[in-house]
């Protein structure tokens, strides 16, 4: 939290995305008690279990909400799932379906959500940071146009083009609900908050100012008019050059790098505040040396300033554990 409001710390504080995940074998013990993957999201017994099992094995800086950034649209009865091997499905949703959406009892539904981030902050130390969370509009928005993940998104982006009311309407609604959801995971006992823009990186320069930049900004101005001690990471990965103007424009605290961003780059962008990132994943499953080389690089080039250090993108399941603990402590010895 004092790294979000811009102080420097030695070492930084550190967490990583997807922390609680397949690559731990606790995990997978829970998940297969769970049932489905959106039934562990939305049980508070099994979303508590499996957020705690990385703070209790690495003692990480910050926990962050197990949930998932489709839970949205599946509160707005779009018929998610999630198919073992094809990751996330469901109803595609076309023009006539978007003037149709309600997300009235979208907060209601989620409830189970609320419920976990309660039980966590009474169950986390106190030193340490509970994170909540949500996708970005751009990003939930291509999955339900698309029905599914595709490798660049050309579903959303060519409806955008041929519809761009229905898909401004979109962004919109996703935008207002999804700053209701997160002050509502605040007010449950959230410290600080990330939105997650994980397709932002496909967008061209105009559609990421319309796409990307204008509803996390709308997003970010409604929490912080609601809360303005509210703390907000924003993640556009991908986003590249188009990072520079990112913060000024959404009002975001901090900003999530992934591992394309120069390390420069990332020193400029650090002026104006925190940064987070940005170790490629693949660093961590290769383990030693690339794994202390490339945690030596971004701590010589960020350690500096307000940093958060964390990965590029989410950790992957074939990701060793222990590699996971060698990155704890070399972070926490300042590199080296």
């Amino acid at each position: 939290m004092r790294v979000l409001d811009g102080e420097t710390l030695s070492p930084p504080p550190v967490w990583l995305m997807r922390q609680a995940g397949r690559y731990l074998p606790e995990y997978r013990q829970t998940r297969a008690k769970a049932g489905s993957f959106l039934d562990l999201c939305y049980s508070p017994e099994h979303a508590v279990e499996v957020t705690l099992q990385p703070i209790r094995r690495y003692g990480f800086d910050a926990a962050i909400l197990f949930s998932d950034i489709l839970v949205i649209p599946d509160a707005m009865k779009r018929n998610v799932r999630f198919t073992e091997g094809h990751g996330p499905e469901m109803d595609p949703i076309d023009e006539a379906g978007i003037s149709r959406l309600d997300a009235g009892g979208v907060i209601d539904y989620l409830k189970p959500v609320f419920e976990t981030v309660r039980r966590l902050r009474a169950e986390l130390p106190e030193e340490t940071t509970l994170l909540g969370f949500c996708g970005a509009p751009w990003t939930v928005a291509t999955y339900m146009i698309a029905g599914h993940g595709t490798p660049d998104q050309a579903p959303a982006r060519l409806f955008a083009y041929q519809y761009p009311k229905a898909f401004e309407r979109l962004l919109t609604l996703l935008a207002d609900i999804s700053a209701e959801y997160l002050v509502t995971q605040i007010d449950a006992g959230a410290d600080a908050v990330q939105i997650f823009d994980s397709w932002a990186g496909v967008l061209g320069e105009k559609e990421f100012e319309a796409f990307a930049v204008k509803p996390v900004a709308r997003m970010i101005a409604a929490i912080k008019a609601r809360r303005p001690n509210a703390r907000v990471i924003s993640f556009a990965k991908g986003a590249g050059y188009l990072l520079k103007t990112y913060r000024h424009k959404t009002g975001a605290d901090a900003i999530g790098l992934d591992w394309s961003v120069p390390l420069e780059f990332a020193a400029e962008l650090q002026k104006e505040g925190a940064v987070q990132g940005n170790l490629d994943p693949m660093r961590v499953v290769a383990g030693s040396p690339a794994l202390e080389e490339g945690i030596d690089e971004i701590l010589a080039h960020l350690g500096g300033g307000p940093l958060i250090f964390n990965l590029g993108h989410g950790i992957t399941p074939q990701a060793d554990p222990e590699n996971v603990r060698l990155l704890v402590e070399r972070v926490r010895r300042g590199g080296n």
